[in-house]
C-alpha cells in the first residue's frame, strides 16, 4: 500500500508511557492500513512569516537548564530585548537564571514553575510577551509552542520541533492560522564553517550540488545514564525508539545548502540501524553488571544510517551515533560537480582547477575570501557564547528578524521537514528499511519560495 505521510491520520507506533518510561506517545507516520485523511489546503505562501516589526522583543523562557540558561545569557547581550518571565520546574534552575538577569542590571523577571509541569500556560496567559522560547525536554516543545501561538505570541524552540508527525502538522497549521512565527533554533546552521560553506556554494565554487553527508556522532553514554538530563528524559527515548533521533544538527545546514523548501524538497528516505550494545556495555563497566541500566533493553541502534533523495536529484547520508566511544563529529561533507568540502575530522577542501591535483587543501586558507559576512560582523560580539559563538548568532538573528519584520532564516516549514527525518527513519527501520515519502508541509509552495541569500550584520542581502 502506498504510504501517505502528508495525511493527518497516523498510527500510534511507540507508546513510551506503555514502555514504563513516563513519556507521551511518539508516532512516526501512517502505516499500512491507515486511513487517508482529507487533502490539506494550500499554505498561505512565503509572505506568512514576515510578521509586523517589533520595537523591542519581550521574551519569556520555558526551561532554563543546560541549554536554556545560555539563551538567557545571549538575549541579555542583544539590544532591544526584555527578559520578562522565566519558567522552570526545577527551583535551582529558575533561581540561577533570575539571578543572571538581575546581575546584568536588569529588572528581575517574573518566575513560574512552582505549580507544576504546565505552569508555562499561566506564564503565557499572564505576561505581556512577544516571544516564548522553550528549551525543555523534547516532548514539551510542541505543547509550549502551541500554547504560545494560540495566545498570539511568537514561539521558538530548541531542536527538535516535536516528537511525532501529528503534533508537527499541528504546529504548521497553528502557525498558519495564527500568523505567528514558530522557529526551531538549529544553532549548527550558524557555525562558522557551515556558513562559510553556504557562502561558497552561493558563489558557485562547488558547481551543481550532487551529494552531502552529515550527522550527529557524539558519545552521550555517561550523560544519558546519569542525572545530567532532567528525570533522565533523554535515555527514555533510547529505551523506546529506534531511528535517527537527532538529525537536525547535520541536516539543517545541508538543507539550506540544497535549497530545501525553497526550490527543492526532501523526496523520500530509507534508514537502517545496527544492533544496540553501547549503553549496556558502558553501564556494566561503569555502574555495575547487575545494575538496572546494564540490564535494560534499549531500542535505539548504536549506529543509525539514513539516506535521503531530494526532488532535485541530490542524495544525503545522515548518521546518528550517540552510544559509542568516539570523538565528536557532525560528519559534514558537501560534493558538487566542481569539487567538495568536508569539516570532520579536519576541515579540508578540493576545488577542481584551483587545488593541487588530487590533494586536499586546508579550508582555513579560503576563509579570507569566503567567510560569511554575518560572522565577520558579529565575531567580537559572539565571543565567549555557547558552542563557539553560534548560539549567540542564532539568537541575534531571531531577534533581528522579529524587529525588522523579516522572514526567518528557519521557518516552520524548515523545522517540520528537518524534524520529520526522525519519525520517517523510525518508520523505515520498523519496515525493514522500506523507503518512506516525506510529507510536503508547504503543500506545493516549495516550488516558488525564494532561496535564502547571503546577508550582512544589518540583515541586508549582500550582492554577489
Amino acid at each position: 500500500m502506498t504510504l501517505h505521510p502528508d495525511r493527518r491520520d497516523f498510527l500510534k507506533t511507540a507508546v513510551l508511557a506503555g514502555a514504563g518510561v513516563g513519556l507521551e506517545a511518539c508516532r512516526f507516520g501512517a502505516g499500512p492500513g491507515a486511513a487517508a485523511g482529507p487533502q490539506r489546503n494550500a499554505g498561505p505562501g512565503p509572505e506568512l512569516f514576515a510578521a509586523p516589526p517589533l520595537g523591542r522583543v519581550r521574551v519569556g523562557f520555558v526551561g532554563v537548564g543546560h541549554q536554556g540558561s545560555t539563551h538567557v545569557q545571549n538575549f541579555l547581550r542583544i539590544d532591544n530585548v526584555d527578559v520578562v518571565a522565566i519558567c522552570d520546574v526545577t527551583a535551582a534552575n529558575l533561581a540561577r537564571s533570575l539571578k543572571t538577569v538581575t546581575d546584568a542590571g536588569r529588572q528581575q523577571p517574573k518566575g513560574y514553575g512552582d505549580r507544576g509541569l504546565r505552569d508555562f500556560e499561566r506564564m503565557i496567559g499572564e505576561e505581556n510577551l512577544d516571544l516564548v522560547f522553550t528549551a525543555t525536554p523534547w516532548e514539551w516543545h510542541a505543547p509550549v509552542m502551541l500554547a504560545a501561538m494560540r495566545a498570539g505570541k511568537h514561539a521558538a524552540t530548541e531542536v527538535p520541533l516535536g516528537v511525532n508527525l501529528d503534533e508537527v502538522w499541528e504546529l504548521v497549521e497553528t502557525a498558519e492560522q495564527t500568523r505567528r512565527h514558530c522557529v526551531m533554533m538549529e544553532n549548527c546552521c550558524y557555525d562558522r564553517p557551515e556558513m562559510m560553506i553556504f557562502n561558497m556554494m552561493r558563489q558557485g565554487l562547488f558547481g551543481e550540488l550532487l551529494h552531502a553527508e552529515c550527522g550527529y556522532l557524539h558519545d552521550l553514554r555517561r550523560l544519558k545514564l546519569s542525572d545530567f538530563y532532567y528525570d533522565r528524559w533523554r535515555v527514555k527515548h533510547s529505551i523506546a525508539r529506534n531511528g535517527d533521533l537527532y538529525p537536525t544538527h547535520g541536516i539543517g545546514p545541508v538543507a539550506q545548502w540544497m535549497d530545501v523548501n525553497r526550490g527543492n524538497q526532501f523526496d523520500y528516505l530509507v534508514s537502517m540501524a545496527s544492533k544496540s550494545r553501547g549503553l549496556n556495555v558502558w553501564a556494566a563497566e561503569h555502574i555495575g553488571a547487575n545494575s538496572p541500566e546494564a540490564k535494560q533493553t534499549y531500542a535505539l541502534g548504536d549506529v543509525v544510517t539514513t539516506l535521503i533523495r531530494t526532488k532535485n536529484g541530490q542524495t544525503i547520508q545522515i548518521t546518528h551515533d550517540t552510544d559509542s566511544p568516539r570523538p565528536y563529529s557532525r560528519n559534514i561533507l558537501l560534493q558538487g560537480t566542481k569539487g567538495l568540502v568536508r569539516k570532520y575530522p579536519e576541515a579540508k577542501i578540493y576545488v577542481e582547477g584551483r587545488s593541487p591535483h588530487d590533494r586536499w587543501e586546508e579550508l582555513q586558507a579560503y576563509r579570507q575570501q569566503y567567510d560569511h559576512p554575518l560572522w565577520k560582523g558579529l565575531d567580537e560580539r559572539a565571543a565567549g557564547a555557547g558552542h563557539g559563538g553560534m548560539d549567540y548568532i542564532e539568537d541575534f538573528r531571531l531577534v533581528q528578524c522579529l524587529r525588522q519584520g523579516a522572514p526567518m532564516d528557519m521557518d516552520i516549514y524548515d523545522g517540520a521537514a528537518w524534524t520529520a527525518v526522525i519519525m520517517l527513519s523510525e518508520q523505515s527501520i520498523a519496515e525493514r528499511s522500506r523507503s518512506v515519502d516525506f510529507p510536503d508541509f508547504t503543500r506545493g509552495s516549495w516550488r516558488t519560495r525564494p532561496p535564502l541569500g547571503i546577508i550582512d550584520v544589518t540583515g541586508r542581502a549582500v550582492a554577489r
